[in-house]
């Protein structure tokens, strides 16, 4: 309730809720961060204006004092990464648990496994830039657990983030990538190709920090997060939820 209280007055505290918060969001929630864009701004009535990267380039930028005010990440490595750069104003805190999945063309079946990349007719697996993006880097961990990376090697093709990923995939320039369950579970996007969770992949913890030279509203939004029904929303789109303090 108090901070719901909060929210309200923050909404209405004068000319500083006339200007944007930004909020930079790791590709993977980028649908996701639409739809939270929306209730948000329907409930407050203040403005949001979204950055979409790979985390690592997020981060980057935001160390290179790009003026963001909240930073949703694809992991806790980023987050910690800015903390401890002082350049946050609260501790990495997990926002939601994401879920890798492998997404083909129509001809495939995802949900034989790994398996099915060895096939010939898949010539191009799109996978995130393991160096900036989390999810690649699980791509990695998981393809070289199952002792398939070498094998699949010349086959993939490194996307700058998972939102270059489900590019490559819409356009058909590759049969296979690994993307976010946020992201098919998108309605835009429900149909195009077949998609699977990838077993063996633990879901990922994604983590938020509020930055230390935020616009003082932006407060409200970070708080909005882990509300019911920002949490709801992130359910809606396949993500698992952190237990509650």
């Amino acid at each position: 309730m108090r901070q719901w209280l909060v929210l309200l007055l923050l909404a209405v505290s004068g000319p500083v809720s006339a200007q944007e918060i930004r909020v930079a969001v790791a590709a993977n929630a980028q649908f996701v961060m639409e739809k939270l864009k929306t209730g948000f701004e329907t409930k407050t009535g203040q403005k949001i204006e979204t950055i979409v990267s790979s985390s690592g380039k997020l981060t980057a930028q935001i160390k290179s004092g790009a003026p963001f005010d909240v930073f949703l990440s694809a992991d806790m490595t980023y987050p910690a990464a800015v903390d401890q750069a002082g350049l946050a104003a609260t501790r990495p805190r997990v926002y939601a648990y994401g879920l890798l999945v492998l997404w083909t063309k129509a001809g495939f079946d995802p949900g034989r496994g790994l398996g099915i990349l060895s096939d010939s007719r898949i010539q191009k697996i799109a996978v995130a830039n393991p160096k900036l993006a989390p999810y690649g880097a699980t791509v990695i961990e998981v393809l070289t657990q199952q002792n398939r990376l070498t094998a699949l090697q010349p086959k993939i093709v490194y996307g700058e983030s998972i939102a270059q990923v489900n590019q490559y995939l819409i356009s058909g320039a590759v049969e296979a990538g690994f993307t976010a369950k946020s992201v098919v579970l998108e309605p835009s996007l429900r149909g195009k190709g077949r998609w699977a969770e990838v077993k063996g992949a633990a879901p990922i913890a994604q983590g938020v920090v509020l930055l230390k030279n935020a616009r003082p509203d932006a407060r409200t939004f970070y708080d909005y997060l882990f509300l019911a029904e920002a949490q709801a929303i992130f359910r809606q789109y396949g993500y698992q939820l952190p237990a509650r303090p």
